[in-house]
């Protein structure tokens, strides 16, 4: 592996979701961004909270439920999500999904 970059082949691989629960981890780290890969078992949920940083949600495979503030959307592979700092959100996946999360570190 070269240091100067990271390189993934199969990004949703990274996470298969587990048949129960939530599994999360950390795929890079730097001062600018953090990357976390999370795998959701079906019926699992994320409860709402919110983050000091902006964020990115990618979903790479399944369907899932997001409420961000007060709406409640669909989620599904190729779902995109820019949230601001302080959004209320939360996520409950109807079935396996595979999300990628990205953290914007602030200046």
């Amino acid at each position: 592996m070269n240091p100067a970059y990271t390189y993934i082949n199969d990004l949703a691989q990274e996470a298969v979701p587990p048949v129960d629960g939530i599994l999360s981890r950390t795929l890079y780290n730097d001062e600018r961004i953090k990357a976390v890969i999370f795998g959701f078992g079906a019926g699992q949920e994320l409860s709402e909270h919110t983050s000091t940083m902006p964020a990115i949600l990618e979903f790479l495979s399944g369907e899932a439920t997001l409420t961000l503030g007060d709406d409640t959307l669909d989620a599904r592979p190729g779902t995109f999500v820019h949230m601001p700092a302080g959004l209320r959100h939360g996520i409950r996946a109807m079935t396996p999904t595979v999300l990628l999360l990205l953290l914007l570190k602030p200046e």
